[in-house]
């Protein structure tokens, strides 16, 4: 048995959509791949989204009956509640900041807040985007187990993905512990909405394991001075500047700076 012991007991936060469930009193199955024919369940309905009045098709036990027979899914749940308790505590670690010291000054986009984007494990440890009303980070989190509280902020570590090398600056925090920070962008001022910041996050991390990117990332300084004479040369006068894009973000190799 894997998952949890005893009945299901409608935990729905216990249980993957692939948890294969058996009622305790026939040990009949319910294995979301097949579904059940006799009260017409489509086959791919996980157990979480059978009716409420659903019932052992073999003994009329109710689902909160059943016991987790196999989980596919466990692991998954496990790694994505990891990485939400870490990004949580980097989210509000960061939003208290923004209320207590950043808030009034002129540097900060008020039309933005604290949101973690696109954390996934990378090598073990959780890696994404953080993004604030004054900066956009790409940040690392130490594995789960693994003690950061002795890293020495200031310092620099380059870390190499698909895309290229960036240069990483140690941190810590009472919240979060040690973390990792890449520059993406600081101020934050190009940015018009929550929604736009969002969306280069997300192609952020995308383009960071994409190794089409690592000449152009290699090149940053001659990208950098020709997309900034793009931006002159086509913005007309007194208007805001051009939305920052995945390719400013990771072939402009923003993400060298400090």
């Amino acid at each position: 048995m894997s998952g949890f012991e005893g009945s299901y007991l409608g935990a729905n936060d216990k249980i993957s959509p692939q948890a294969i469930m058996e009622c305790k009193i026939c040990w009949t199955p319910y294995d979301p791949a097949e579904g059940d024919d006799t009260r017409q369940i489509d086959a791919g309905t996980p157990f979480i989204a059978l009716p409420e009045d659903w019932k052992c098709p073999n003994c009329d036990a109710p689902k909160e009956q059943f016991l987790v027979g196999e989980d596919p899914g466990s692991g998954a749940m496990a790694e994505a509640a990891m990485i939400g308790a870490k990004t949580h505590a980097l989210v509000t670690d960061f939003t208290e900041v923004w209320h207590g010291r950043m808030r009034d000054l002129p540097m900060v986009n008020k039309m933005l807040h604290v949101q973690a984007v696109g954390f996934q494990l990378h090598e073990g440890r959780p890696l994404g985007v953080l993004i604030s009303p004054w900066f956009m980070n790409l940040v690392q989190l130490p594995a789960e187990g693994e003690d950061w509280s002795a890293l020495v902020p200031g310092a620099k570590e380059v870390i190499g993905f698909a895309s290229g090398d960036y240069e990483f600056i140690h941190n810590t925090r009472e919240m979060v512990g040690g973390y990792k920070a890449c520059s993406l962008f600081s101020p934050m001022a190009d940015f018009r909405t929550q929604a736009q910041a969002v969306e280069v996050a997300e192609a952020v991390m995308v383009a960071l394991f994409q190794d089409e990117h690592r000449a152009e990332t290699d090149r940053a300084a001659d990208i950098r001075a020709a997309r900034e004479a793009e931006i002159a040369a086509n913005e007309p006068p007194e208007t805001l500047p051009v939305d920052p894009t995945r390719r400013q973000v990771i072939s402009g190799g923003l993400a060298g700076e400090g």
